[in-house]
């Protein structure tokens, strides 16, 4: 899907002109690390890092049922993931909006199983279990998918904001 990209001038250099959407994408699927924000049932925020792969036009994470992002999306759904680089004056900052939904479909859990060993270099292998995924510990984890609502991206050194829509 091919969402409407915008550049956004008031934070944006002169002449600038927007990140195209492939680029991004392709930096959301290969990014290690991500930032998974949620609110709590209080209204604080809350803010960890983690892995995640993109799949199917959506950002994949997997978290303990008894975690507390698990227990946030539990009565919240909407999030965010953000992932980029921490420099200054180089490189493509990017948040992904969208609303955290469970998958528990079989063959779609086996296939990001397969995708976070791939992209892991097999440090991260999961089993399935029934609608989770199981470590080699035996803990479950739940998965869940974002589909983007809204993507922003901050491309650094000559500074332009871009923003998607889907």
């Amino acid at each position: 899907m091919e969402p409407t990209t915008r550049l956004d001038a008031r934070f944006s250099a002169g002449g600038a002109a927007p990140t195209p959407w492939p680029e991004a994408r392709e930096q959301l699927e290969r990014a290690e690390t991500y930032w998974l924000t949620t609110v709590r049932a209080d209204g604080r925020p809350h803010v960890t890092t983690l892995l995640a792969v993109w799949q199917d036009d959506a950002l994949h994470f997997c978290t303990g049922a008894e975690e507390q992002k698990a227990r946030n999306l539990e009565s919240n759904p909407n999030c965010a993931l953000t992932t980029g680089a921490s420099s200054l004056h180089e490189g493509l900052d990017l948040v992904v909006e969208g609303v955290a939904e469970r998958v528990t479909d079989p063959g779609t859990l086996k296939r990001l199983a397969d995708a976070w060993e791939a992209k892991y270099t097999g440090e991260w292998h999961f089993d399935l279990g029934d609608g989770v995924f199981v470590n080699t510990a035996g803990g479950e984890a739940l998965v869940f998918a974002v589909r983007p609502a809204k993507v922003l991206g901050f491309r650094k050194g000559d500074y332009a904001q871009t923003r998607w829509r889907f």
